[in-house]
């Protein structure tokens, strides 16, 4: 499973087949914020509960946070946008990742939003 899953809250998360995770916020949520200036990243080994606030996010116009779609531990933080956070804006789903997670219960992906009813989502907010 490497599809995307999505929150309500506009995070995303992309499986992999080892039970570890790519997190991020989606292409509508960096639009949502505009330019990012600072992004705050946890360290490697933290532990987060789904829902958590795992990172911050600054942006010209607002602060906000990624919330971790699914409970998991850290395992790698993308240093690169402490000198870039504008990755996020570029690249969102891509380079612009956030953080790589060890997931705790990989099946609770699977209650996550897919990309059809994501886009619905977004649709509703417009």
């Amino acid at each position: 499973m490497s599809e995307l899953r999505f929150t309500a809250e506009h995070d995303w998360l992309r499986m992999h087949e080892d039970g570890t995770a790519t997190v991020g916020i989606t292409d509508y949520a960096q639009k949502q914020l505009g330019d990012l200036v600072f992004i705050g990243l946890p360290e490697v080994g933290t532990a987060f509960e789904q829902g958590a606030d795992a990172a911050v996010i600054e942006s010209v116009k607002a602060a906000s946070d990624l919330k971790m779609p699914v409970a998991g531990t850290v395992i790698e933080a993308n240093q690169t946008l402490t000198d870039d956070p504008g990755q996020v804006n570029a690249d969102p789903l891509g380079a612009g990742w956030f953080l790589k997670i060890k997931v705790a219960d990989p099946a609770s992906a699977s209650k996550l939003l897919d990309e059809a009813a994501y886009a619905k989502l977004v649709a509703s907010l417009d």
